[in-house]
């Protein structure tokens, strides 16, 4: 009996996640789709409040209009007035006090993140961590540069190391390149394998093994 409601549980809590976390982001989205209607309402004259309402009642609108803005965006930055206005943007908010620190950290993070020219979360690969003889999975993000980079003797690697089950808190190590082991597995499949615990394994299994003899011993 036990044996078999832990099968049946663990056929539904996957699916059940999903759908949870889908209908969270579909229901912050209709959020922020009902706070502009809102707004709209307020600059608009009474006569149309009615036909603006009306538009809380169609489901799924606030992520067509999410959508349609994210592409509409994009072509838009794409030209060379678009670029312009970027830049003039960018200018601007780099130089607000307060808002600068938080707005250039971010857009770091998500030009490293998302870029197709840059390598992070590319790479795969086995390190010590937290201590010698205890491995653990981490993803190469980089090198370490400027300032970092003049106070290390031998090539590094920048490496963030998540946690389990969350892998989007985590640790950032800077580690000798001798002593990463790179993985062939891909970083899905590594991302897969952490936030399981290790229980689901990669579908990869021909991975890099550590040897018995000869490894890289940390100074």
């Amino acid at each position: 009996m036990k044996k078999y409601i832990i099968t049946g549980l663990l056929v539904w809590l996957p699916l059940a996640i999903t759908i949870w976390v889908l209908l969270w982001v579909l229901g912050l989205i209709d959020g922020v789709f009902a706070w502009l209607l809102t707004a709209t309402q307020t600059l608009l004259p009474a006569s149309l409040h009615a036909n603006v309402e009306s538009l809380r009642s169609i489901p799924g609108l606030g992520v067509l209009v999410l959508v349609s803005a994210l592409l509409l965006t994009g072509m838009f930055v794409a030209n060379i007035f678009g670029q312009w206005w970027f830049r003039q943007q960018d200018r601007i908010l780099s130089n607000t006090p307060i808002v600068k620190s938080i707005y250039s950290s971010v857009k770091q993070v998500s030009d490293t993140l998302f870029s197709s020219s840059g390598n992070a979360f590319r790479e795969a690969v086995l390190v010590q961590y937290p201590r010698h003889g205890s491995w653990t999975i981490a993803f190469v993000t980089g090198k370490p540069s400027g300032e970092v980079a003049q106070h290390l003797q031998t090539e590094h690697v920048s490496l963030y190391v998540p946690t389990t089950p969350n892998p989007t808190s985590g640790f950032f190590l800077m580690v000798p390149r001798a002593e990463v082991i790179p993985l062939r597995m891909s970083v899905d499949a590594a991302l897969k394998h952490i936030i399981s615990m290790g229980v689901v394994a990669p579908v990869e299994e021909h991975l890099v093994l550590v040897p018995e003899a000869g490894r890289n011993q940390p100074g």
